[in-house]
């Protein structure tokens, strides 16, 4: 019970927003994995590379914020690892469908 009070009052703990912003954040992640079933014809690239950034600052941000957010670091660096997969996908799609253009143009 000494646990579960002490997490309770944490300054970490779900009476901040240091934990429910991570918490509600996962959902960026989840839905970036959800889209790797997806062709990847359908990745929009400029809003793959935005989460990218913007997950790069945020794990700076969870790293340098007093109290250290570990849990905002390790969310934002499951989305980068996402994001930069999708981007990867989208990539070696875009080179497919142009070996196939240059193919077919000889």
């Amino acid at each position: 019970m000494n646990a579960l009070r002490s997490f309770w009052n944490s300054p970490l703990g779900p009476k901040t927003t240091h934990f429910w912003g991570p918490t509600l954040n996962w959902s960026l992640p989840l839905a970036a994995a959800m889209d790797t079933k997806k062709p990847p014809e359908t990745v929009s690239v400029n809003m793959t590379a935005v989460m990218c950034v913007y997950s790069a600052l945020f794990m700076r941000f969870a790293w340098v914020v007093n109290p250290r957010n570990v849990h905002l670091m390790v969310c934002h660096v499951s989305n980068e690892t996402v994001q930069l997969y999708q981007l990867s996908r989208w990539i070696r799609a875009q080179r497919g469908t142009q070996q196939k253009k240059d193919d077919k143009d000889e």
